[in-house]
């Protein structure tokens, strides 16, 4: 019969282990608040009191949130910004890195030192607005595609992640017939969903929470994303920035509006989530070369 040794447990053990408890409870306080002022019913709702939980619950500011034009205008920015920048981002990294990872195309040495030179270096953020600007992108969304397509931290870790694939088996399949660009795409893709999958994760919450970017950029607030429309209705108190003139804005506090609004604006990625997390470390080479 094995006996498992445990730790006992010292006196720093169960302060240390206090501590986090403490400041955990602390960071999930503010996240309570604002899901409780969300669903408070307006009715209800008193300024400048601590909500765990609402004392009436109501829907009214999220109903009155997406019937307005400002708020579906932002909502459908960030869509398709999120959208066709995770797809490109996704697209140019990942080529990009394979083409990193082959040692005989010629500069491929002065490729990789470009990159590592960008992940020290940053041109800034004046250089960049006169480049949007000469390239006519200026209040566009793609200003905030363009610029965020890819970095060299993803790209570094993409090519890592595909130095790390058996080269025998694109060996095989060049035997089999397959061009370079075949081999990319029906053995490296395929190999690489795991990183795809992370990397697709990271991208979409980049463009999701684009917010200085499309502050210098976007001028017209009809194209504003939701990090600036969110931004607007905390910080800008004069206005509760979604109003559409109507009756309600009289009846709905702003402050339950706008904890509705933060709300919505992260509710899409905390769904997405839990459904990418599970590939993070999950492996597929497992198997794939024998012998």
């Amino acid at each position: 019969m094995s006996y498992v040794a445990t730790k006992k447990l010292t006196v720093f053990d169960y302060v240390n282990y206090s501590l986090l408890a403490v400041i955990s409870i602390a960071c999930v306080f503010p996240f309570i608040y604002v899901f409780s002022v969300s669903f408070t019913d307006p009715a209800a709702y008193v300024p400048l009191q601590f909500y765990l939980f609402p004392e009436k619950w109501s829907l009214a500011a999220y109903k009155y949130i997406l019937s307005t034009n400002s708020f579906l205008n932002a909502l459908k920015s960030t869509v398709y910004v999120t959208g066709i920048g995770t797809a490109l981002s996704i697209i140019i990294s990942f080529t990009f890195a394979y083409v990193l990872t082959k040692k005989h195309i010629p500069g491929r040495k002065l490729m990789l030192g470009a990159v590592v030179f960008t992940l020290v270096f940053n041109a800034g953020i004046l250089p960049n607005y006169l480049l949007m600007k000469e390239m006519g992108l200026l209040n566009s969304h793609w200003s905030l595609i363009l610029s965020g397509l890819t970095n060299a931290w993803s790209l570094l870790v993409i090519k890592g992640f595909l130095d790390s694939l058996p080269p025998e088996l694109e060996d095989a399949a060049r035997i089999d017939g397959c061009s370079d660009i075949g081999v990319f795409w029906r053995i490296v893709i395929p190999l690489s969903m795991p990183a795809i999958a992370a990397f697709v994760l990271f991208f979409a919450v980049s463009y999701w929470n684009t917010y200085f970017n499309a502050l210098i950029y976007l001028s017209d607030a009809k194209k504003w994303t939701l990090q600036v429309l969110v931004k607007s209705l905390v910080i800008d108190s004069d206005s509760n920035g979604v109003g559409t003139g109507g009756s309600d804005d009289r009846v709905l506090p702003q402050e339950t509006i706008r904890m509705a609004s933060i709300v919505l604006a992260m509710l899409p990625i905390l769904i997405v989530y839990p459904f990418l997390q599970k590939h993070f470390a999950k492996g597929v080479m497992l198997g794939s070369v024998k012998g």
